[in-house]
Order: structure tokens, then C-alpha cells, then sequence
């Protein structure tokens, strides 16, 4: 599955959560004294124009969401370099569970003035936490931050201040990747080349049903369920989801999403999904493994499972760079990395974020044979680990397109809520079962949607 983003409904919601506590920032200058953030007392030099200053010194708090149990070696090691460098410096690291109540415990740090000194958040948190002022506006605490990034992910990573300006209020920092994966042998009987593989989605279901002609319902191109596809698919064909302030949907008033359906449609009905699998919530990777799909899931990490699970099956997988399509590039949802505006030692959680988030580091965690994650920094997704592939291995074949794929991919991937998905899925189910023409089904689907997004779903 593919890492998941922001839709303006979520936004909305977690920024009235947040209004409560007061919002945005006063003061100026980095000459010491009071100033507010998000309401909370802070130093003026943490706040307003003026890079940040002061000695890299004293304690900090560093909260990572879900990593202590797995990472500890790596981290403390990050910890314990940091404090080298830096004698007066001081890392206490804490770890969220990472479960749902994340972002409401995090509000409450923040409208308790106790936010983390330097957290580790989604999308979604540094939204509403660059809308109130609790995160240090970088472009103007440390102009030079985004140097070692992906220009494109640094460009893409700014978020809303309490005055409606983009700001750049995190660094990016470790995210998924996503590629083509498919069966080589069930290619080559559908009369596919391997080597020639879509390069749009709309190429896709082309081929797809080149599969349902050939296969005799032995074996399919995917699943048909519509949630495996939305809107991932959409957003590569540069259908414009949401309107520009994220308050409304407006999939329905594009044409090419009423083709997407269509094509749905007509394969569903030629018999390149399985029947049963409209609205069923099985899971593809273990259908690929099986050897009854041609095309497997896009995260890189499924080609671990299938090589450990299934390797006759890995043996036979091949992998391609994702569909460009319209877009041009692929999107993603990294994980941040962001420094509270009310650290009262707000340059060394600046320095520690820059420091945890350096070529050096993420390469380093990124080498870990236990997570499949890709950093975001251009020197470390150059590095040998990355382009350097030794014979036909699927997996490092992956990893190589994927860290090609980092340098041009946006942070603007779209998320839908649950019942977001829902609402827009049965509509689609309906079209593809030809209770719906496609245009209506999208236009129903839109309504229900946008009703979702007035509710605050």
C-alpha cells in the first residue's frame, strides 16, 4: 500500500482541534526576551524574522512515534554522536505508540506548551502545528535548511502559517517507495513484454485486458476492489481530487476520471479481476503470491514478503519505475522531523533535527536489513546502496528505481478518510456492476463526499 496523505476535510478538523490554545506568533527579532507561539510564552529569537542563534547546549526532548522497540541501537548511536559533538548538549528520547490518539496527544502537548523540543510527525500534525505556530518557520530560523534535501520533496514540504503564507516548518525525513511489481511468466502467456511496461494508467488497463483475453480466468490482472486503486490512480493522471483550499471534492468535473471508471468497468466485466473480489478486503500481495495475478502491490516492502513467502514466485517478479503518466512524477508521504517553536533550548533541538536527518544519518538507518524505507536527502539516495544493483535480484532492482524516483517525487499524496473511500467506492462498485452509468456514479460520489467533508469527517 501506498503511504498516505492529507485531505482538506482532516485538515480542517485537526486545526479546530487546535484553535482552542490561540494561535500564530508574536514578537521579533533573535535579541532574547518574551515573545508568544501558539499562545505560549517562548523567546523572541524563537519567533518573527532573524535567523536562530545561541550555543548548542542544554536539555532537549526528542520524540520519535513507534521506533524505540525496533531502532534503539540506531538512534541512541545518533543520541550519542550528537552529545559527542556537542558536551553541553543533553537528548532525552521518547517514543509515541503511534496508535489513534496520536495527533489528540500531541495537541495536547502543544496547547500545553510542552510540545517534544524535536518531534517526529505525519503530515497531518505538521499541518495543524504550522497553522498555530508551534513548529519553527525554518525559512527564516535556518534559510539554508533544505539544502541537503530532494529539491523537489523540500519545495513540495511547506504547510500553511497562521497567516495563510507556505512555510517550510519541517524537514523531510524517511518515507516509503513506489514501484511497478508484476509476474514475468504470466506476462509472457498474456502476450506481454516485461520489459515494455505501462507507462500510464490508462496503458494499464490496456494490457489488462490483453490478460483477461488470454488468461481464461486462470489467473487476473489485479483485484477489483476501487480502494486498492483510489485515488493513487487518479492523482497520477493529474485529475485534480480537491479545490485548491482542500473544501471540497471535484474528481466528478474532470472527464478523464469517468474514463478511469469506464475502464474499470469493462475489465471488470471481461473478466480481468476475479468476481469476488469487488468489494472484498483480501489482500493482493498474498493473491500474487499464489501466482493468480499479474500485477502485485507498489511498496517495495511487498517484494520482501514474496521473497520470503512465496520465492518461486519472487523468483519470476519483475519491477519498472511507476507510471508517470500526466503528473510527470509520483507523490509521497514522508515522515518530519520538526522543531517546537517553544524549545526553550530551541538551537540545539534545531541543530539535533538537522543533525538526525543528515545525509550521514539516514543513510545509515536506511542500510538497516529491517525496514525498507528511502531517504530524502540527494547524497544519500546517490550512494552505492541505492544504484549499485549486482545481477537480476527484484528487491535491489526496486531499490534503485525507487531512490531515482525520490529525487523528482512531491510530498502532496493524497489521503481520503475512511468514509471518504467508502462513499466514493460503493458508487464506483455500482458503475462497474452497470447498475451506473460512470458520470453518475462520480457525481453521486462527489456529493457524498463533500457532505463527509461539511460533517468534519
Amino acid at each position: 500500500m501506498r503511504a498516505r496523505r492529507l485531505t482538506g476535510s482532516l485538515t480542517c478538523l485537526v486545526v479546530l482541534t487546535l484553535t482552542a490554545a490561540g494561535c500564530g506568533l508574536s514578537g521579533g527579532g533573535s535579541d532574547g526576551g518574551d515573545a508568544t507561539a501558539g499562545g505560549c510564552k517562548v523567546d523572541k529569537g524563537n519567533v518573527g524574522s532573524g535567523k536562530l542563534s545561541g550555543d548548542v547546549k542544554g536539555k532537549i526532548t526528542f520524540q520519535t512515534t513507534n521506533l524505540k522497540k525496533d531502532f534503539g541501537k540506531y538512534f541512541n548511536g545518533v543520541i550519542d554522536a550528537f552529545e559527542q559533538a556537542h558536551p553541553g548538549a543533553k537528548v532525552n528520547w521518547i517514543d509515541d505508540p503511534g496508535d489513534a490518539t496520536f495527533t489528540q496527544r500531541l495537541v495536547a502537548d502543544a496547547q500545553g506548551c510542552t510540545l517534544p523540543d524535536v518531534v517526529n510527525i505525519n503530515v497531518n500534525t505538521a499541518v495543524a502545528l504550522t497553522k498555530n505556530g508551534y513548529l519553527l518557520n525554518l525559512d527564516a530560523k535556518a534559510p539554508d535548511a533544505g539544502k541537503p534535501f530532494a529539491p523537489a520533496l523540500w519545495k513540495s514540504s511547506m504547510y500553511a502559517d497562521a497567516d495563510g503564507k507556505k512555510v517550510h516548518s519541517v524537514l523531510p525525513w524517511y518515507s516509503g517507495g513506489i514501484v511497478q511489481t508484476f509476474n514475468t511468466d504470466l506476462m509472457k502467456k498474456a502476450g506481454l513484454d516485461p520489459a515494455k511496461p505501462p507507462t500510464t494508467v490508462l496503458g494499464l488497463f490496456d494490457d489488462a485486458e490483453k490478460i483477461a483475453k488470454a488468461s481464461g480466468g486462470k489467473y487476473y490482472a489485479f483485484l477489483a476492489n476501487p480502494q486498492l486503486r483510489i485515488p493513487a490512480d487518479w492523482q497520477q493522471m493529474d485529475i485534480r481530487i480537491l479545490s485548491p483550499d482542500g473544501k471540497k471534492f471535484t474528481f466528478a468535473d474532470d472527464p478523464k476520471t469517468a474514463q478511469w471508471v469506464e475502464a474499470m468497468t469493462k475489465l471488470y466485466k471481461s473478466g480481468g479481476m476475479p468476481r469476488d473480489s469487488l468489494s472484498s478486503t483480501q489482500d493482493p500481495a498474498n493473491v500474487y503470491g499464489q501466482g493468480k495475478l499479474v500485477y502485485g502491490p507498489t511498496n517495495p516492502n511487498f517484494l520482501r514478503f514474496i521473497q520470503q513467502n512465496n520465492p518461486s514466485v519472487y523468483k519470476k517478479t519483475g519491477v519498472a519505475r511507476f507510471m508517470l503518466d500526466a503528473l510527470g512524477h509520483t507523490v509521497g508521504a514522508p515522515q518530519y522531523i520538526g522543531v517546537a517553536s517553544t524549545s526553550k533550548n530551541a538551537s540545539t533541538a534545531l541543530a539535533f533535527a538537522r543533525f538526525l536527518t543528515n545525509a550521514e544519518n539516514q543513510l545509515a538507518w536506511a542500510k538497516d536489513p529491517n525496514v525498507v524505507i528511502f531517504p530524502s536527502t540527494t547524497a544519500s539516495l546517490n550512494d552505492p546502496f541505492f544504484q549499485s544493483v549486482k545481477g537480476d535480484d527484484p528487491f535491489a532492482e526496486a531499490r534503485k528505481i525507487v531512490a531515482s524516483d525520490r529525487k523528482t517525487a512531491t510530498a502532496d499524496e493524497i489521503a481520503l478518510t475512511p468514509g471518504e473511500l467508502n462513499a466514493i467506492s460503493a458508487q464506483i462498485q455500482l458503475a462497474m456492476q452497470g447498475k451506473k452509468s460512470a458520470e453518475d456514479a462520480l457525481k453521486e460520489a462527489q456529493s457524498k463526499a463533500n457532505q463527509l467533508i461539511e460533517q468534519g469527517s
